[in-house]
Formats: structure tokens, sequence, C-alpha cells
């Protein structure tokens, strides 16, 4: 579940996200964003703690790489959660649709 305190952060959800598409250095991580490179280095410590992103030297330069395995783990744990969502969310789809039925005929829903 650290996992999911790390992603709660939007700033460490973008940094996912650059990291999604392959390695890159903490410096071209940190020119992306308008905070400083401290602050960036932090948020990478918080994803490094858990487990979400590995991190590498390269002579002076320190990669960093995303690691899937905690969000495939929080994605298993979010399952039984988006099945109740989604069945919610057809609920509310089929009484919209009442909705509009009756305004169209103009009967009372």
């Amino acid at each position: 579940m650290e996992a999911l305190a790390a992603v709660a952060d939007p700033t460490r959800r973008q940094l996912l996200d650059l990291l999604a598409r392959g390695e890159l250095a903490a410096g071209e991580l940190a020119d992306r964003f308008p905070v400083s490179r401290p602050a960036i280095s932090r948020h990478l410590r918080v994803l490094r703690e858990a487990g979400l992103v590995h991190s590498r030297v390269e002579g002076r330069r320190r990669l960093y790489a995303l690691d899937p395995r905690p969000l495939r783990e929080l994605d298993e744990w979010l399952e039984p959660y988006r099945d109740l969502w989604a069945r919610r969310l057809d609920a509310l789809d089929t009484e919209i649709a009442r909705g509009r039925r009756a305004r169209r005929t103009g009967d009372p829903a």
C-alpha cells in the first residue's frame, strides 16, 4: 500500500507517466517541472522507497526507470471497487436514459 500513498501526489503521478515511456535522468525529469530540483529529488525518493522506480548511476547521471510491479498489486486491490463503480455507473446511465425518454414523451419520470 506504499504505492497508493506514493501515487496520491500529482507530481509523482506525472513522474511515473514520464518514466512509463522509458528511462530518464533525474535532471531531465526535473527540467519538466516548475519546482526545484531538490523537490523532484524528494518525489523520486518517495517513488523509489515505494518500489515504483529504481535508479542506476551512469557516470555522473542518475537514471530512473519505472518498476510496474507495485502498480499491478494496486490494480489487483482496486479490482473489486472497479466492479462496484461499474454497476453504479450502469444504473446511473439507465436513470439518465429514462429521464430523457420521459422528457421526449412528456411523461413524468
